[in-house]
């Protein structure tokens, strides 16, 4: 068995007595009655009465903790879903929660490494830079004059954590009984990130999947754009976690980024590299984007940061995937792609296959012909849900999860190369078109297309090149 998957079990969330889950549902109520105190107190000034709500929701969040600060830094980076008022109140999220005391912090030094920070570093900042949902993060010099970055867990949030996630899976037993809860397999959902949370909760896994992920990445000339800090070993274990300190500007920093000279086209590029090349051939990938966790340093590379939560992929679930990939978009077999999506699982209910293959191609071929600025993700939306009404989709887990992610860089592509197009830029089209010929050429035979019947879990082969499972 691997280190990591030994952390991943001694770091799983155990189950809170009915008892404390109910005073957490009596302080959600509490926060949420203040809530509305504040919201009537605003009643009187000229704003409309849907901005003044959406204005004290963020501190409603912040005042029940981790697990509701997460689900606000999915909306504060994801405008195209939310809309762009709701996030831009939602940022504040990213890395401006209240930090934890000081003197539980030197506490949980000394529990975790066995001294205070003060002895243990030659210089470190009480006051942390950033503090977010699980963590805070903090400046400091170690006695060779390295410039490191600290991230300390909050203390205490283990049971406040595994209380609100029993509240969220009740919650998504009742939301499943609504067809759009099926749809989007809010049980699932609420698994993966019970999972990714209590994982969180171990940074000694955050920084193998440092090292793993980017070890992936490397071998092709489209990561030399992507950084990832490195590790001090000897001063991290489950609660602490000390890196190289880079410095960079905020992916989101668009005059910062266009004052330096750096091409946004190169960094999307990147970006969209290292999801594919993490994602669909080592099974790895960065799972919360947000734009707190991504900075561009001073050589034009994204730096990525807070490896907390990593998407894993099975083989033969990405191997599918490729194969969706390149169906639709270099071959443009919408029927191929139609039968893939069959075997993914996603249907429940099918149609003749000519049908599907249009209403696949109907979907999916205007999406490569439009430049990013020209896009309209709202209506993407729309199309996608009258699809999955049509056939009674219900999308797996791992999709989930990525289509999340996409729903961050989706925000940071228009922002950085709005008249950009993919599958006309030769460098990134060539890379894709290749790895996917390789991919279809290589494993054809592992899984029959021409078979309605899904492969056992095990049928597809462990693709070249992988590194990571």
């Amino acid at each position: 068995m691997s280190a990591t998957k030994q952390h991943r079990e001694v770091t799983k969330l155990d189950r809170v007595p009915l008892p404390a889950e109910a005073v957490r549902i009596g302080t959600t109520g509490w926060q949420l009655a203040c809530t509305a105190a504040r919201f009537a107190g605003r009643i009187p000034t000229p704003a409309t009465w849907q901005s003044k709500l959406i204005g004290e929701i963020p501190q409603t969040f912040a005042d029940l903790g981790p697990t509701y600060v997460k689900f606000g830094q999915i909306i504060a980076s994801s405008p195209g879903a939310f809309g762009e008022p709701l996030s831009r109140e939602f940022r504040s999220l990213l890395d401006a929660v209240p930090p934890a005391d000081p003197d539980d912090v030197h506490q949980l030094f000394i529990e975790e490494l066995g001294d205070t920070p003060q002895n243990l570093f030659k210089h470190f900042e009480e006051r942390p830079f950033a503090s977010a949902s699980i963590a805070q993060v903090h400046f400091a010099t170690l006695h060779n004059g390295t410039e490191v970055v600290v991230k300390i867990q909050r203390p205490g949030i283990r049971t406040r954590v595994a209380a609100d996630l029993q509240i969220l899976k009740r919650f998504a037993q009742l939301v499943e009984v609504a067809k759009v809860g099926r749809r989007l397999s809010a049980r699932d959902v609420v698994a993966d990130f019970s999972d990714n949370l209590a994982e969180e909760l171990d940074f000694r896994i955050e920084a193998q999947s440092m090292e793993a992920w980017v070890s992936g990445l490397r071998s092709s000339p489209l990561g030399n754009n992507i950084k990832v800090p490195d590790v001090h070993w000897d001063f991290t274990s489950e609660r602490v976690l000390t890196m190289e300190r880079v410095h960079g500007v905020r992916i989101d920093d668009v005059a910062a980024i266009r004052k330096q000279g750096f091409d946004g086209t190169e960094l999307v590029k990147a970006l969209l590299f290292a999801t594919f090349e993490g994602g669909l051939r080592h099974g790895l990938f960065h799972g919360d984007l947000h734009a707190g966790n991504l900075l561009v340093d001073d050589q034009g590379r994204i730096v990525f940061l807070d490896f907390g939560i990593m998407g894993r992929i099975d083989p033969r679930t990405r191997w599918l995937l490729r194969e969706l990939i390149h169906a639709l978009l270099v071959k443009k077999d919408h029927a191929a792609a139609g039968k893939i999506v069959v075997l993914l699982g996603a249907v429940g209910r099918t149609k003749p296959e000519a049908q599907a293959a249009k209403d696949l191609e109907s979907f999916a071929a205007p999406l490569t012909l439009k430049t990013l600025g020209d896009m309209s993700y709202a209506e993407i939306g729309k199309q996608l849900s009258t699809l999955a009404d049509a056939y009674d989709v219900k999308l797996p887990r791992e999709l989930v999860l990525i289509g999340k992610q996409f729903l961050y860089v989706e925000r940071y592509m228009k922002l950085l190369a709005p008249r950009w197009q993919m599958m006309s830029d030769p460098q990134f089209s060539g890379y894709f078109a290749n790895f996917m010929v390789e991919v279809s050429r290589d494993h054809r035979e592992d899984l029959d297309l021409d078979d309605s019947a899904a492969p056992a879990p095990d049928a597809a082969a462990t693709p070249p090149g992988e590194a990571v499972r």
